[in-house]
């Protein structure tokens, strides 16, 4: 691995996640970078790919920057300037721009390469658990949402809109955070997801009975 170019790659997240107060800063992205390094210590892949593609997964994410498609531009200008090859770049490319559950919901997600999958892995495990716990009330904090309300029933989301559209914190783990577990590609990530989401499922069950 390049690490001259590696250290490029995190200084130019850094740049754009040091401030960030949604949940996704470089705490969230440096989990993320392990995770997907232990993964992939399992599977025939690429490690390069699966390392810089953790690094910068939210560097474009629209609930980070206002200008998704400008980031876009300015991702692919920077990675030029440190000599990536055009198939290094668009390998990179296809796996932040299909990873994310909203895309799956959109319906525009394409199949993901194993480096694809392992980096999903690794940024949907750290939504599980105790950090993805308190990571999803940070962000419902956040954005103002309501902790819970019993009127307010959890949807079946069916699209990046309803997505997007405003919940309540425990509605979230519903219609989002619990069913990642499922969602999981690779057999290492399976094993962690098993305790993360028994915390989780215990979490939302002490919730409830504490409410009411």
């Amino acid at each position: 691995m390049d690490n001259l170019k590696m250290e490029a790659i995190k200084k130019y997240t850094q740049s754009i996640m040091e401030k960030d107060q949604t949940g996704h800063g470089m705490d969230h992205i440096n989990r993320v970078v392990r995770l997907a390094n232990k993964i992939a210590e399992s599977e025939n892949c690429n490690r390069f790919i699966v390392i810089a593609a953790a690094y910068l997964h939210d560097t474009v994410d629209d609930k980070i920057v206002s200008k998704p498609e400008q980031a876009y531009q300015q991702l692919r200008e920077f990675l030029q300037t440190i000599d990536l090859s055009i198939k290094e770049i668009d390998q990179i490319f296809h796996i932040i721009k299909n990873l994310s559950f909203s895309q799956e919901l959109a319906g525009t997600a394409e199949e993901l390469t194993i480096e694809g999958q392992i980096v999903q892995d690794a940024d949907r495990l750290d939504a599980m658990g105790a950090i993805g716990v308190t990571r999803t009330i940070y962000y419902g904090g956040h954005k103002g949402n309501k902790i819970y309300d019993p009127k307010i029933k959890p949807r079946l989301l069916r699209s990046k809109t309803e997505y997007r559209e405003e919940s309540t914190v425990i509605n979230h783990f519903y219609e989002k955070i619990i069913l990642l577990n499922g969602k999981l590609n690779t057999e290492h990530a399976k094993e962690i997801g098993i305790k993360r989401q028994k915390f989780l499922e215990e979490f939302l069950n002490e919730f409830l009975e504490e409410w009411n």
